[in-house]
């Protein structure tokens, strides 16, 4: 209970510098067991120092210039362990040595927790992972203004209720973009960045618990979709009727021939194509997403791509090696020009990564280490999402095994 939670303001001395004669005075704050320490900006001579009354002795120059400063500290923590008390907020040591220091504002609410996280992500994560917290922060936002007729909600007030509702309203709602519908797994991502938000709150002491303790997040399961070699060979040779969509299927190809992720393709120019140590052309790169480095030794197919867009002056100008057309507009292109070759499939840029690592190398005999190598990705059960075995492979695999057994068959005596 509250009644047992215990608040006081001490103040103790540290010494800054071996063998100094002088040392810092530190305000120690204590609340339910718990410390924080804040430096009280004074310096004394232990010898003039009465820790059991935490107060200067000696001259009245002395004392005038540090005790009053003290009890003016002592005064204004007193006022925010109060202040925090009557607005019903979560109390501890730090909450009350940051709303002395002037920081409570972003441990308030819910929104300023997002603000703090994406200020202090900027460095670590990447500008495609921070703009996926920022969809989510605008769903939070939409559910506080609908379910709570609110523009925030403080962090004291965050509970397993409130996660489960807005799981609910996340499968319910618009989605923010009419041709982005939320799947099940759409809405398990939103909840994944939601729950690391507010984690990191908890961690820092922020919540007093953390309220996604029970809620479990549920993935369903989804076959990728990727393209097989007779859909492959459809897009090459398919007539098409403008030149965007040409250019848009010579994208997606080479990413068929290279594993590349749509940003990683967009930012390649010709520095990232080398001559490797075999004497044959590697395309050398980092992934953006994690900043892995990937060597991928450039197929044919690949090459003979580059070499219809080398040397045009627009992409020269621009550093680039192939054409740059949207994601969203690759996407919108892909559909169509699915449509043209009869390909039932979903077809959208990320189907090329998965035709490399399924029809292009794993169901070619490439072995799953050397993909994951090409793929960039940092641990094994991560490419082994991509593994398909193809029924053509089964089929064939599955001839040779009959053929063994049938030279294995022991000829039939036959009676005279």
């Amino acid at each position: 209970m509250e009644s047992t939670k215990t608040f006081s303001v001490r103040f103790i001395l540290r010494y800054t510098i071996a063998n100094s004669s002088d040392a810092a005075i530190y305000c120690r704050i204590s609340y339910d067991k718990k410390r924080a320490e804040i430096s009280a900006d004074r310096s004394i001579d232990p010898k003039c120092w009465n820790p059991e009354k935490q107060i200067a002795t000696g001259s009245k120059e002395l004392m005038n210039r540090i005790n009053p400063h003290l009890e003016e500290i002592r005064f204004k923590l007193t006022e925010c362990y109060y202040k925090l008390k009557t607005q019903n907020s979560y109390i501890t040591a730090e909450a009350i040595k940051r709303l002395y220091t002037g920081e409570e504002k972003v441990t308030n609410s819910l929104l300023s927790l997002f603000e703090y996280h994406a200020l202090n992500s900027k460095e670590v994560l990447k500008w495609g992972t921070l703009k996926n917290y920022s969809a989510t922060e605008k769903y939070v936002r939409r559910f506080l203004k609908e379910r709570y007729r609110t523009d925030d909600i403080h962090l004291s007030e965050l509970n397993y209720q409130f996660i489960t509702q807005f799981d609910l309203f996340l499968r319910t709602t618009e989605p923010l973009e009419s041709f982005n519908p939320l799947s099940n797994n759409g809405v398990m991502k939103h909840m994944e960045r939601l729950r690391k938000v507010v984690t990191m709150g908890f961690k820092l002491e922020w919540i007093p618990k953390d309220p996604f303790l029970l809620y479990k997040l549920k993935f369903h399961r989804t076959e990728r979709e990727f393209l097989l070699e007779e859909e492959i060979e459809a897009l090459r040779n398919v007539k098409l009727k403008n030149t965007k969509l040409e250019k848009c299927r010579d994208i997606f190809l080479f990413a068929c021939y290279t594993g590349l992720a749509y940003i990683d393709l967009v930012t390649l120019n010709a520095s990232n194509i080398l001559m490797g140590i075999d004497g044959e052309l590697w395309l050398r790169t980092s992934r953006q997403k994690t900043d892995t480095k990937v060597s991928v030794p450039l197929l044919p197919q690949a090459i003979d791509i580059l070499n219809n867009y080398k040397d045009r002056p627009e992409l020269v100008k621009k550093g680039r090696v192939l054409p740059y057309i949207s994601n969203q507009k690759m996407n919108d292109y892909l559909k169509e020009i699915a449509t043209a070759c009869n390909i039932n499939k979903n077809v959208t840029f990320h189907v090329a990564r998965h035709t490399f690592a399924t029809t292009v190398t794993l169901n070619n005999g490439i072995p799953i280490e050397t993909v994951s190598k090409m793929l960039g990705h940092t641990k094994l059960s991560t490419t082994q999402i991509y593994v398909h075995v193809l029924e053509r492979k089964i089929s064939d695999d599955m001839k040779q095994l009959k053929e063994k057994f049938k030279r294995k068959e022991t000829p039939k005596l036959v009676a005279i």
